[in-house]
């Protein structure tokens, strides 16, 4: 080779040096094309206001996903043994594909501070500043990079299976054996490790903060309270942290007074915990000769309440309806589980649904014994995963000759098959978001505005009411979105759901995905965090209270969050 020869190459390996070369060669176009386009979805609005870390992480997953399907499409591609390019077209192809991928990443990040600002502006939250973008965008960066190396890692395994393999079957059969045994192992590892590793040590760690004292919440001393020195239930042991925040949260009859310039009464509030007894059905009938040891049975309204999963019953969805009633109410609650409701749906999913069958059946079937015209009006309540376990709580072929009075059912999830059903039979010029079943005798929809009243419609002996926010993820997450557009997405739409939200096949689905871990993040009264004076407005409805729309006013005032 001549002088002026080696100096070229020199040149040419400076300028693009070898290393450069092989990695473009396992680039794949697709790919690149594939995870800008998915990454650029993933930054427009979804129902939840995103943090840069939230948003770092659906984006960097995205880009994943994305690139994931492109090398899938390539693979697909070769395997049937179509024309490809040669390797120098390849090359160049890879540089235009990722020069245009740089710019669409670009572009998105740019346009990803507005997408976020345009939720914030629906909540009433404060924008997010100009490093948004910056921060999010190396967050997604060090995600892609970790499950690439993932990916990597599984088509290393893959190879080496299937390198074995070949000595005794076929090629393409031993590709096959070896994908499935590499997924196999995967599988093992995250459900056998990982996963159960993981709810061990979070059900060990709720657990153990289920048994801390809430603060600011000392033992009760009136006869009537669980959790005192004359309830059947300990305060330190049977009621656990949530039974003491329950209890001790509870108003006294001088403040209902003092709001109501009138009489009234002490609510009367029963809670047990997971540790009151040793099992479902002990629990349940411990929750019943508490409430005979109290006389709640004596009140004019009594509420069956159904917790969430880690066992939190919320007392801006009970105060209303004492208030409403001059606290001649009795509420009692069971827990079944300390773990966040999703957790709880991952690893007890029957739980709670066994609990609250059998504290349905025994306080039920005690009420029902009692002659009606000296007995209280029943409701039941839940809120997300409670929501849930009280609608399938009660059969309705079991209480159909004595139906119980209505209930109230807030941010139910989407698993709810009653909830779908609903939805699915609405009247066809209602919305998904705000339904209308039927003639509106038994089941109503509202929101933040108050949807109860409804024209020429009137209430049947039993009043059902869903409180739902069309930006509540846990509500309208649907997997479906993987491949179809939601109905909610349809015009019109809700109030506080973005304009700017738009459906992408895998992408919204992502994004709803990750809402449901933080819907718990949004200001009250958007999300899934629901608010004192829409409750209000739900239980003067469902119980009947007949407080006029000043009065209610007073209240939402009175309680305000």
């Amino acid at each position: 080779m001549s002088a002026v020869a080696r100096l070229q190459t020199r040149v040419r390996g400076f300028i693009w040096p070898g290393w450069a070369t092989r990695i473009l060669r396992t680039l794949s176009i697709p790919g690149l094309i594939l995870a800008s386009l998915f990454f650029a979805a993933s930054l427009t609005p979804s129902l939840i206001p995103r943090t840069d870390d939230v948003q770092g992480i659906l984006s960097g997953l995205s880009l994943a996903a994305g690139y994931g399907l492109g090398v899938f499409l390539h693979w697909l591609w070769s395997y049937l043994e179509l024309p490809e390019f040669s390797d120098r077209t390849h090359n160049v192809l890879v540089l235009i594909a990722s020069v245009g991928a740089a710019l669409v990443v670009l572009l998105f990040l740019w346009q990803a501070t507005e997408w976020q600002n345009s939720i914030r502006a629906l909540m009433e939250q404060e924008p997010v500043d100009g490093g948004f973008p910056i921060r999010l965008g190396l967050i997604a960066a060090a995600v892609f990079a970790a499950t690439l190396a993932v990916g990597r890692l599984f088509q290393l395994l893959v190879r080496f299976l299937a390198r074995h393999l070949r000595r005794f079957v076929p090629r393409r059969l031993s590709n096959v054996i070896g994908v499935l045994v590499a997924a196999g192992v995967f599988w093992a590892v995250i459900d056998g490790v990982i996963l159960e590793y993981g709810l061990r040590t979070a059900d060990r760690s709720f657990q153990q903060f289920d048994v801390r004292e809430y603060p600011g919440v000392e033992q009760p001393t009136a006869t009537f309270r669980s959790g005192s020195p004359a309830s059947l239930i300990t305060w330190d042991q049977g009621l656990g942290r949530q039974g003491q925040r329950f209890i001790g949260q509870a108003p006294d009859a001088a403040s209902i007074a003092d709001f109501a310039g009138e009489a009234a009464r002490d609510p009367i509030r029963v809670y047990v915990g997971l540790n009151a007894a040793e099992t479902i059905e002990e629990r349940a009938r411990l929750a019943l000769q508490e409430m005979l040891r109290v006389n709640a049975f004596d009140r004019s309204v009594l509420v069956l309440a159904t917790p969430t999963g880690r066992g939190w019953v919320d007392n801006r969805a009970i105060q209303p309806v004492e208030y409403l009633h001059g606290g001649d109410v009795a509420t009692v609650a069971v827990q079944y589980s300390y773990l966040p409701s999703w957790l709880s749906l991952m690893a007890e999913s029957q739980y709670g649904h066994e609990t609250a069958q059998a504290v349905f059946a025994e306080i039920y079937g005690y009420w029902k014994q009692l002659p009606p015209d000296a007995r209280p009006d029943l409701y039941l309540y839940g809120l997300s995963l409670g929501a849930l376990n009280s609608e399938r709580a009660a059969d309705l072929y079991d209480v159909i000759g004595d139906p119980f009075s209505g209930a109230l059912w807030a941010g139910p999830p989407f698993r709810s098959e009653t909830w779908r059903d609903i939805v699915r039979q609405r009247q066809p010029d209602s919305p998904a978001w705000l339904p209308r079943f039927r003639d509106s005798s038994v089941v109503r929809f509202t929101n933040q505005e108050n949807h109860l009243e409804i024209p020429d419609a009137d209430w049947g002996p039993m009043r059902i009411v869903y409180l739902q926010y069309a930006s509540d993820p846990v509500t309208f997450f649907e997997p479906q979105a993987l491949y179809r557009k939601p109905e909610w997405m349809q015009a019109p739409r809700g109030p506080d759901v973005s304009q700017d939200l738009t459906w992408y096949p895998v992408i919204t689905m992502l994004q709803l995905a990750v809402d449901v871990t933080i819907g718990d993040a949004a200001p009250r009264g958007y999300g899934h965090v629901y608010a004192t004076e829409h409750y209000i407005d739900a239980w003067n409805a469902v119980s009947n209270a007949g407080w006029s729309e000043e009065e209610l006013g007073w209240l939402k005032r009175h309680l305000a969050d």
